[in-house]
């Protein structure tokens, strides 16, 4: 099976390597568009080797365009432009309707699964690239009746290769969920770096800082080359997701400012409730989508 694999950063370069590690790829092509990458990725063992765009996918079999999301809208319809015509294509972005939107009428949208693999660091770069960091995670695939079935087929065999689990959703669901379980969380770490960043006598506050902090902040250094356009295709639902954030926050404020023990009590025990989720809910999760949904979307 030759994989083309459009980016060779963190989640592009970790996909390749288990591609081949698993045998499901027999060739990775790597394409990116900085050559050092390219290059770099050949060096690391990522890619076997380094090509233009419309070289690389003239006959490959899979194209994986792991790249951010406002590139995945220029360069997928490019793709579709290009693939041979049984070629499966996906793409990883963290939001779904813009980009589907774009390939809609598509003569070969059929070929295009869009999905949604839910794992990642705050590293970039060929570097980052790592085994396994898919292991016993959740793919989301969106729309799956406007995939042929053999290419949505594929992706998925694809995606349990590397040892992921899926879940189906419309782009509208996908982008919805991800605003409050991925993309709230590094708003709230690129906010709380700031809030520190701005104390005059911040170095102490590095000095004291401990483990508590470094895993909640950990986020703050993740790519704004990456992350700015995933803000900006899911406007809508990032403001949801902040102001039912603000309000919690607010909460917790009241509760302290008047000195209200039992309110505050209350609160941290009610958030307790999420280790459920976190410890023991992960595999029924897995297995049905619709629970996903139902533990992933706020309720009003």
């Amino acid at each position: 099976m030759n994989v083309t694999i459009i980016g060779l950063g963190l989640i592009g370069g970790s996909i390749a390597k288990d591609l081949k590690r698993t045998g499901f790829a027999t060739e990775i092509v790597g394409v990116d568009s900085n050559p050092e990458h390219g290059k770099q990725a050949v060096e690391l063992g990522i890619a076997d080797r380094y090509e233009e765009l419309e070289t690389a996918i003239k006959q490959t079999d899979v194209v994986v365009i792991a790249i951010p999301v406002d590139k995945i809208k220029l360069v997928l319809p490019q793709v579709l432009d290009l693939i041979p015509a049984n070629a499966t294509v996906t793409d990883v972005g963290s939001t779904k309707r813009e980009i589907v939107t774009v390939v809609q009428n598509h003569p070969k949208r059929g070929n295009y699964v869009p999905s949604h693999p839910m794992s990642g660091t705050e590293n970039s770069g060929p570097i980052a690239a790592i085994e396994n960091l898919f292991e016993n995670k959740i793919c989301i695939i969106c729309d799956q009746q406007n995939s042929r079935p053999q290419h949505l087929a594929l992706i998925e065999k694809m995606y349990q290769s590397i040892g992921m689990s899926t879940a189906y959703m419309t782009s509208d669901e996908q982008d919805h969920n991800t605003a409050f379980v991925s993309h709230l969380p590094h708003v709230t770490a690129f906010a709380l770096a700031n809030a520190v960043l701005a104390k005059e006598d911040r170095s102490i506050i590095f000095d004291l800082a401990s483990g508590g902090f470094r895993s909640t902040v950990r986020l703050a250094k993740s790519s704004p080359e990456m992350w700015g356009p995933i803000f900006n295709q899911n406007s809508d639902y990032m403001v949801e997701a902040i102001e039912e954030y603000q309000k919690h926050l607010e909460a917790f404020k009241k509760s302290i400012q008047h000195e209200n023990t039992d309110e505050m009590m209350k609160l941290i025990k009610h958030a307790n409730g999420i280790r459920t989720i976190l410890d023991g809910g992960n595999q029924s999760m897995i297995k049905n989508e619709k629970t996903i949904i139902q533990l992933f979307t706020p309720k009003n």
